[in-house]
């Protein structure tokens, strides 16, 4: 459960002081930079205080804030969920936990290739899914079909601008054709993706399944960042493309 912000005892009333860092020896600079902006960045300082495992948290709160999405009731499979802080967010906005009486009780399942420490009214896997019938495990460990498939994930970083677009790009493929197979007709895509261009196919082909798609960047999302994210809205069901041609 996340934590009540604390009140201000440090007497410098509501202004923080910026934290500079300094290069220590063998440390690059950019990792300076890096921890620069961690430590001044007043989402990391937020996520802190209300008890997220990290900023990225705030991301998915915007975006289902505008879209409303994770519903009460709502099967939600977040891909790549380490730390897991969409699914602490996902949680209690589908009531996975029954603490909203009277309201439908959802689910809210994480995957990842690496272990990730245990949340309540959650339930993460250790699972590549990409493998082979990792969408019938999702399916059997939900009981039915999703109402939501959420990603936050990136490819790790080459330092090559346009390599990294590519490759988030095809890791955003991959989630959605993931979505495709696990998802009930009616639901819900979001996934990060970075501008750069090579978008434009991913946008056709969710265009062409889902009856809504939006660009958008939310507030929490840093300025310097290339980093957009795509809702995905009101899936048209495996035949859905098949259907709107013969209309």
């Amino acid at each position: 459960m996340a934590k009540t912000p604390g009140k201000n005892t440090s007497g410098r009333g509501q202004r923080d002081l910026f934290v500079k860092v300094k290069t220590a020896r063998g440390r690059k600079t950019s990792s300076t930079r890096w921890l620069q902006r961690q430590l001044n960045d007043p989402y990391v300082k937020r996520a802190q205080m209300e008890g997220y495992r990290g900023r990225a948290a705030f991301k998915i709160m915007e975006l289902d804030d505008k879209y409303r999405f994770l519903v009460p009731g709502a099967r939600v499979v977040d891909l790549g969920c380490a730390p897991g802080g969409w699914c602490q967010v996902a949680v209690p906005r589908v009531n996975a936990l029954g603490e909203k009486k009277g309201k439908k009780i959802g689910t809210v399942l994480g995957v990842d290739l690496q272990e990730v420490e245990p949340l309540a009214g959650a339930e993460i896997h250790q699972l590549d899914f990409l493998s082979e019938f990792a969408d019938d495990k999702v399916k059997e460990w939900l009981g039915g079909e999703a109402d939501v498939v959420m990603s936050d994930m990136a490819a790790s970083s080459s330092g090559h601008k346009q390599t990294d677009h590519l490759r988030i790009i095809t890791l955003c493929e991959h989630a959605a054709y993931f979505a495709f197979d696990v998802l009930a007709p009616g639901g819900t895509f979001v996934a990060k993706v970075l501008a750069g261009g090579a978008e434009g196919e991913l946008m056709k082909t969710l265009k062409s399944k889902f009856k809504t798609v939006a660009n958008i960047k939310p507030p929490s999302s840093r300025s310097d960042s290339s980093e957009k994210f795509v809702v995905a809205l009101g899936f048209k069901g495996r035949d859905g493309e098949h259907r709107d041609e013969e209309e």
